[in-house]
């Protein structure tokens, strides 16, 4: 067997492996990117616990597997990285967007989130979407605002009493 075809291989079952084992993951044109500009983007995603893989398109189509979506496989023209993680993929998404929006390089194709194909319009939609921790947090203050006001509500006669006696004893 050539070396050349045992190397491809290989990339290919690594890719497929990443594919397999991310179930989101976004990819990215990159034309246009400095060398110095792609080192900083991989180390802001290797500081969150993601990563970035450049390959070629034609491994990149034989690696993915019967279940993706078609429509992804139109997107494996020219450039393109994968962005992947295993954990977060909102997260991603912002910090994706917020290097695209400092050094204006970068654009999404297109990407899978959980298995869900994701265009390249909806991209500016899901990284825009708050956090699990800010959603919680809003939801704790709506579920706590109504007991608030109630015991705001409860103590007003009770403050007015105590402001009314406190006026009675000057008086007197």
């Amino acid at each position: 067997m050539n070396i050349n075809r045992e190397k491809k291989e290989n990339l290919v079952s690594e890719i497929s492996k990443v594919f397999k084992q991310n179930e989101s993951f976004y990819l990215i044109d990159f034309i246009n990117l400095p060398v110095s500009k792609s080192i900083e983007l991989r180390k802001q995603l290797r500081d969150n616990s993601c990563s970035l893989k450049v390959i070629k398109n034609r491994l990149a189509l034989r690696a993915l597997s019967e279940e993706l979506p078609d429509d992804l496989r139109g997107n494996f023209r020219g450039p393109t990285a994968i962005a992947f993680t295993s954990e977060n993929p909102l997260h991603l998404a912002r910090l994706l967007r917020d290097f695209s929006v400092q050094h204006k390089v970068l654009r999404i194709k297109a990407g899978l989130i959980e298995g869900q194909y994701l265009a390249e319009e909806r991209f500016s939609e899901i990284a825009a979407i708050s956090s699990r921790e800010d959603l919680l947090a809003k939801m704790g203050f709506l579920l706590a605002y109504p007991l608030s006001k109630l015991l705001r509500t409860w103590q007003a006669p009770l403050n007015s009493i105590g402001s009314l006696l406190s006026q009675l004893k000057t008086k007197k």
